[in-house]
């Protein structure tokens, strides 16, 4: 671990970051032209104190998820993710397609999504960056590991993930999730995580185990679903998904009418949102 070339790099990506960068306000009194610490701490979900050690060359050795976050907090490209990984005593992560790495761009994208429920996923359904509101909705959908991560496998083994759904949807969304990981799986093959999460999911769960026997393929995505949560009742929303090729990502974008209760609803999970972040 190089510490002070790791505080000079983080210092230097922090100070060439400017708050509209990331959706934040520059407000009145910013004597910086950067970020602060303690918003660079915030957009990488850690503490001030250990983000602030860390640029003082006195924090200890970062771990894999502690740099993939601030990765992504600091809006990395790859080149320079994997340069933190180097500085910070560690092997940098293979470059494959579907990596947990999401794009500048792409958190550009969701940083001016800031009042609308918007997460970005991988293939498999794991949630690597959410917006407040989303989080309101969804729950903080980030921290869980291993195959807990996927939302499919969640769906099956962890019943409070099909609390955001009425339950006479759960039988559609059940065939929703396994069609989905059957497309995964058949594009990754017998070798992949897919796979391994689909031998578990037939083992453990015979709802899913059922529904792979049939063999059935989800031809398209439907825009509109029902979601619910305690504070607004069931709304009829619309989910668009944005793709990025590159990363083998999705940016899930939950929208409504307009004019509608179900706009008015979702513009209530934005303060909830705010209230829990704050």
């Amino acid at each position: 671990m190089d510490r002070e070339q790791l505080a000079d790099f983080l210092r230097r990506r922090r100070e060439a970051l400017q708050p509209e960068d990331v959706g934040l306000s520059r407000g009145q009194r910013r004597r910086t032209s950067g970020l602060r610490r303690e918003e660079v701490a915030a957009l990488a979900d850690m503490s001030t104190d250990y983000y602030s050690r860390l640029e003082q060359q006195r924090g200890p050795q970062p771990s894999i998820q502690m740099l993939t976050a601030l990765a992504r907090g600091l809006r990395l490209t790859l080149a320079e993710r994997d340069h933190l990984f180097r500085l910070a005593g560690h092997t940098a992560p293979a470059r494959l397609s579907g990596s947990d790495h999401v794009s500048p761009g792409l958190m550009r994208v969701l940083d001016r999504l800031a009042d609308t429920p918007a997460q970005v996923m991988t293939r498999l359904g794991e949630t690597l960056a959410q917006t407040p509101p989303a989080r309101a909705l969804f729950g903080d959908e980030t921290r869980f590991s291993g195959p807990m991560r996927s939302i499919g496998y969640r769906w099956f083994l962890h019943p409070p993930a099909r609390d955001v759904y009425p339950p006479e949807d759960h039988a559609a969304r059940s065939r929703d999730f396994t069609a989905d990981i059957r497309a995964v799986y058949a594009e990754h093959g017998p070798r992949s995580r897919a796979a391994a999460m689909v031998s578990e999911l037939r083992a453990k769960s015979p709802e899913f185990a059922a529904l792979w026997e049939q063999h059935e393929l989800r031809s398209e995505h439907t825009i509109d679903k029902r979601l619910q949560h305690p504070e607004t009742g069931i709304m009829n929303l619309q989910c668009h998904v944005l793709v990025d090729p590159d990363q083998a990502q999705t940016l899930l974008v939950i929208t409504a009418p307009p004019g509608t209760v179900d706009a008015e609803k979702l513009q209530l999970l934005s303060v909830i949102g705010a209230q829990r972040m704050d």
